[in-house]
């Protein structure tokens, strides 16, 4: 005889601050958002996430003194969060 499942319990989820800080980037991410177009007026056929793996792709090619420039904006970027993210929690907690 089959044995009955227990039904599965719902998470209840936090609602997000909307005025909390946004996350800083990835290297990543800074070398996607300057390509995007790019690789879009090369392949204008292109499907969102064939862009994703083209992006991808090109990420992988580079090494990392190419990389370099997109790490510093991340770095920074993360300062950013850090410090915004200090003052947030000062004035909410």
């Amino acid at each position: 005889m089959a044995e009955a499942k227990e039904p599965k319990r719902r998470v209840v989820r936090r609602k997000k601050d909307p005025n909390a800080p946004k996350r800083g980037l990835s290297a990543y991410m800074f070398f996607a958002n300057d390509n995007r177009d790019i690789v879009k007026a090369e392949n204008p056929n292109i499907t969102f996430g064939q862009i994703g793996k083209v992006l991808g792709a090109k990420w992988k090619e580079l090494n990392d003194e190419e990389k370099q420039p997109y790490q510093d904006k991340a770095d920074a970027d993360k300062k950013r969060y850090e410090s915004e993210k200090e003052l947030y929690n000062a004035t909410h907690s």
